[in-house]
């Protein structure tokens, strides 16, 4: 019993550091970063871009404070029931729209990391069976073999790059022939060719008789799935949420935190200014997280890590035709 209870023991203090902050930011961009650095990382390039606007509301406060204290009348007349009925119209407005606009964000984030995952998946379906079902006459048959497993990490690669808008680099051309990384240097897009080369790579094998026709079948398919999971990343990455609810919302941010301050100086005095800018703060950073984990396929900390996702299907693959390549003598 005492090694079972030994065992038990190391899983539960397992759990305990698979479930701290700095473990699940490792799981999710591969660093591992004490949690408060990971922490300031995460929240740099949102209070970088919400900035300026606190600072402009906290001075705005604090010129409200400034002016009711030379006795002018800044607040709200008599009651504040006038400034409690304008400030709950714009808290019923403004939550809602702050609920949709993060809501839609994180089913649009949600749905990319979907793809991504199924994008993993499926290069992992597509390689087990190519090494499986594409039979072997030479030596050569067997580079050609691999070199076609490494053309789906190049399309994961590409995908990225071509997401993030930006041009075929080092990182494609370690995974192709020099011929091929110049053929594609000069397409418009990179991953589409790259799946060109996966279905011609398939129909020549069963034209040779290596493939038979319900097998060729079926790799295709796995082949339209990669093309299905790019569309699926364009569409989110082309059709962003409507602007007309981002300038909306900025509005009511806007008009509720010029607001405020006359139903509040009165009982906060100097604080005003203070609370005015924690508030916007708050506001603000939910905004701007909505927008930017509504495209997330760029290079922001909040973003998905492509580069992880990247490496783990490189890794994968790289293993299996390792492993293979140990296990199977070839078939020639």
């Amino acid at each position: 019993m005492k090694p079972l209870n030994l065992i038990k023991s190391r899983n539960k203090s397992l759990r305990k550091v698979n479930n701290t902050f700095a473990a699940k930011y490792h799981l999710y961009s591969g660093e591992q970063l004490h949690w408060a650095i990971a922490a300031m990382r995460l929240e740099k390039s949102v209070v970088s871009a919400i900035l300026p606007w606190v600072i402009f509301y906290g001075l705005y406060g604090f010129l409200i404070s400034l002016l009711y204290s030379y006795k002018l009348p800044m607040g709200f007349i008599d009651d504040h029931s006038l400034g409690i009925n304008v400030i709950l119209s714009f808290n019923i407005g403004l939550t809602l729209l702050l609920v949709f606009r993060t809501n839609s964000a994180h089913q649009r984030f949600w749905e990319g990391r979907q793809l991504w995952g199924a994008l993993v998946n499926t290069t992992r379906n597509l390689s087990r069976d190519i090494w499986i079902a594409v039979k072997e006459k030479s030596s050569e048959d067997r580079l050609e073999k691999e070199s076609t497993i490494r053309l789906l990490v190049a399309f994961a690669v590409a995908m990225k790059l071509h997401l993030r808008s930006e041009l075929v680099n080092d990182e494609v051309a370690s995974l192709m022939s020099s011929d091929r990384y110049l053929h594609i240097k000069d397409t418009n897009h990179p991953s589409l060719q790259i799946a060109f080369w996966l279905g011609d790579y398939l129909q020549t094998q069963y034209e040779r008789q290596l493939l038979p026709l319900y097998q060729l079948t079926a790799l295709h398919k796995l082949v339209d799935e990669l093309v299905n999971i790019l569309g699926g990343c364009e569409r989110i990455l082309r059709t962003p949420i409507p602007l007309i609810y981002t300038i909306r919302l900025k509005q009511m941010v806007l008009i509720y935190c010029l607001v405020m301050p006359f139903d509040i100086v009165d009982e906060l005095k100097w604080w005003t200014g203070l609370v005015i800018a924690f508030s916007s703060f708050i506001l603000l950073s939910i905004e701007e997280i909505g927008s930017e984990i509504e495209e997330p396929f760029g290079k922001d900390p909040n973003d998905l890590p492509l580069d992880v996702i990247c490496n783990t299907i490189n890794r994968n693959l790289e293993e299996l035709i390792k492993l293979a390549s140990n296990v199977d003598q070839p078939r020639f």
